[in-house]
């Protein structure tokens, strides 16, 4: 079993920064693509940030040139540098990651989900 453990969400004024945190742990190999969802309630779970084993990132339309995305292969963790925030980014924001992991000689990969955590911006 894999788990995602997410940090550093917040309340924030306008115009503030947060950085987001996700480490993953438990039966990994090797994880592959990462990335950072947000929801908001009633609303679907939308792709905020993605960012390849290989360091190759993509972004929402609403987000580029405020958000980073960034990985540390070596501690199996990916963050989100948010600056610029406004209140329209208040959400829940949730870590994906394609985990791929052994039971024996048998390798599978399969797609995890950390618990989410709360951004709240005021206006």
């Amino acid at each position: 079993q894999v788990q995602l453990v997410e940090s550093g969400g917040g309340l924030v004024q306008a115009g503030g920064s947060l950085r987001l945190s996700c480490a993953a742990s438990g039966s990994i190999v090797r994880i592959n693509a990462m990335g950072w969802y947000r929801q908001t309630p009633g609303k679907t779970r939308d792709l905020v940030a993605g960012i390849t084993s290989g360091g190759s990132t993509n972004y929402a339309d609403s987000v580029k040139g405020r958000f980073t995305i960034s990985r540390d292969n070596t501690k199996n963790t990916v963050y989100l540098q948010m600056n610029s925030l406004k209140a329209e980014d208040t959400a829940v924001y949730y870590c994906n990651a394609d985990v791929q992991s052994n039971s024996g000689t048998i390798y599978y990969s399969k797609a995890y989900w950390g618990q989410g955590t709360q951004v709240t911006v005021s206006s």
